[in-house]
């Protein structure tokens, strides 16, 4: 089986085959920063994760998938993870799959697949695999992307309040006290991110509030201690905030991924 226990080292390099796939519960669990030489699609049942490039960070909650084109450096940060589930497709596969980093939708025809062939044994011909793969590469191709990311600018002058966007109390404040946090004005902190994210500052910190609001919940926290987290002005504008971005209210979101 492809399954293995918490802690198990594991190297998809050390096996061959079309699709490599790998079924763990994980728990809570920082990877580091690694790259792999295979391309890699990865989700989970239940729980969270962060996922963090050089230049973008990424929520991936439950029953979404991320796609990480082989060499791409990045950090997976899980939360409360159980149910993980990853393939890994060897390089014979690149032509025909995507060479950007991004976060899907998973129809239930995915999930299938998915949960089928992170289950299949390591050393499975690859004869046996093939209709499985030429069919789940089908699906990635055609698959919705869930805009569940966040540009991050490089400036200097930013790099020490974004050296914490992963820990637990970072906050991303007003405009006008992101300038006195950093010492910039608010007409360069603007120009910045319009140069570097292709958004302005607000639209930005309204994006972080989405993803910062999916771990929330995903931890199945109380919608009035996420809404004042996030500075929301009261429950109902957080509730109406989230449902726009979404098409969920908060409670539907935990009630749907809720282990």
């Amino acid at each position: 089986m492809a399954y293995i226990e918490n802690g198990q080292q594991f190297c998809p390099n050390d096996f061959d085959g079309l699709v490599i796939g790998l079924a763990a519960n994980i728990g809570d669990h920082n990877s580091g920063e690694h790259r792999h030489d295979k391309d890699q699609l990865l989700f989970s049942h239940h729980g969270c994760m962060v996922i963090t490039l050089e230049d973008v960070k990424c929520v991936l909650p439950p029953m979404r998938a991320a796609w990480i084109p082989a060499g791409m450096l990045h950090n997976a940060q899980m939360t409360n993870v159980t149910h993980y589930r990853s393939l890994y497709f060897d390089s014979s596969l690149q032509p025909q799959l995507s060479r950007e980093m991004k976060i899907i939708d998973i129809n239930p025809l995915m999930a299938i697949l998915l949960e089928r062939m992170s289950m299949w044994p390591f050393d499975k011909p690859n004869n046996e695999q093939l209709n499985s793969v030429n069919l789940l590469i089908e699906e990635l191709n055609f698959a919705t992307e869930s805009h569940l990311n966040l540009p991050l600018p490089r400036d200097v002058r930013l790099a020490k309040w974004l050296e914490g966007i992963n820990c637990p109390d970072f906050i991303a404040p007003t405009l006008a006290d992101l300038s006195l946090l950093v010492g910039a004005s608010q007409k360069t902190i603007t120009r910045i991110f319009n140069k570097e994210t292709a958004m302005p500052y607000q639209s930005w910190r309204q994006q972080w509030r989405l993803l910062a609001a999916i771990e929330l919940l995903s931890q199945q926290q109380r919608i009035s201690d996420v809404s004042y987290r996030l500075g929301f002005a009261n429950d109902s504008a957080f509730i109406s905030f989230f449902r726009q971005k979404t098409g969920f209210t908060p409670l539907n979101f935990m009630l749907e991924f809720k282990s």
